[in-house]
């Protein structure tokens, strides 16, 4: 159990935490950009890290202890017997979206057999700390009221919503049948400096590379709910705080973490543009891929009961931060395919 002086106050700074009682938090997949963005931000405001990947070393800077083994199926019992964390944040990450048409088994047991690996390592090591589990706005599907609460119906539209769907149900049962306390984190759209993929990565290799003209694949009319790095970070041990506070109805939690505003597509484009290549043109290849919803904008009234002094900085900030951490000695290769939402 965390102690009593276990606390973290959010100021709005770029950081937001001021060191309190210092936790353990165990990390898998922390080699990754959820994982390591935790990690580091964690150890920064003075608690004790644990990372878990396949990789035979930790990434370079990485702040803590490290194991190389794979979450997919090793026994973690005996390390977190040894480690004891006061939470277990499951980080390993799998394929994204457009991924899991193509191989959805491989998904399949990236996603759900991890996860079942971590939560049943828990159980045999004979604690029981806090777990999080970082789930995704894709189980929602289609949306056709937002912002979407947490209470909505699960309809996904890909096998990797799907599966995160799964993820959810399975701690359902270990909360319910063993006991575990599980907050489930539905990230909506993240972006920071340390992700190199997805939407704004790709608007960036476009921007800073050679062409004249930055695609979209959609119609660009599409919107998304992005939000920053270090303010997902941020969330997230504020969300470790509540739940060590708290009771919590059925051992389980789930909670939107996202910024709670809605962008269009192309408006980020024009954002971007604006920071890299103002002259460049922007156009829309008009097609919608699968898996792809068209709107995506979350209610965070939850996240914010729990977390009252949590403020998310506005998103051209995160931008300018991105871009600018970029553009240091970044050598831009052109895009082969336009970036999807």
């Amino acid at each position: 159990m965390f102690a009593p002086a276990f606390y973290w106050y959010y100021t709005g700074s770029r950081h937001g935490l001021t060191k309190g009682a210092p936790v353990k938090i165990l990390i898998t997949g922390s080699t990754g950009f959820v994982g390591g963005t935790i990690g580091r931000f964690a150890a920064g405001v003075g608690h004790e890290v644990l990372g878990v990947s396949r990789a035979m070393q930790a990434n370079i800077g990485w702040p803590g202890k490290y194991l190389a083994a794979d979450v997919g199926s090793a026994d973690l019992s005996p390390a977190i017997r040894d480690f004891a964390p006061d939470a277990v944040f499951h980080a390993a990450e799998t394929p994204p979206v457009e991924a899991s048409f193509t191989a959805p088994l491989e998904d399949l047991r990236a996603s759900l057999l991890s996860w079942a690996n971590l939560l049943e390592s828990v159980r045999q090591s004979g604690k029981q700390p806090l777990i999080l589990y970082p789930s995704s706005a894709a189980v929602y599907g289609q949306l056709k009221k937002l912002p979407v609460g947490e209470d909505a119906m699960l309809l996904p539209i890909s096998p990797y919503g799907f599966h995160k769907a799964a993820c959810e149900l399975l701690a359902r049962e270990y909360a319910t049948c063993f006991d575990q306390r599980i907050t489930v984190c539905r990230f909506f759209s993240l972006f920071g400096e340390s992700q190199r993929r997805l939407l704004i990565w790709e608007l960036f290799c476009q921007m800073a590379g050679p062409e004249d003209i930055v695609w979209l694949q959609g119609t660009g009319e599409e919107t998304r709910d992005y939000l920053y790095e270090e303010d997902m970070a941020a969330a997230v041990l504020l969300l470790i705080e509540s739940q060590a506070e708290n009771v919590v109805p059925n051992n389980i939690r789930l909670v939107n973490v996202a910024s709670g505003v809605e962008i269009g597509v192309l408006e980020l484009a024009k954002q971007m543009r604006s920071l890299i290549a103002p002259k460049k043109e922007i156009h829309c290849h008009g097609t919608q891929r699968r898996g792809d919803p068209k709107r995506w904008q979350a209610d965070i009234s939850y996240l914010r009961s729990l977390a009252p002094s949590w403020k998310p900085r506005p998103l051209a900030k995160g931008l300018a931060s991105c871009v600018a951490a970029w553009q240091k000695g970044q050598s831009i290769e052109p895009c082969k395919t336009p970036p999807r939402c």
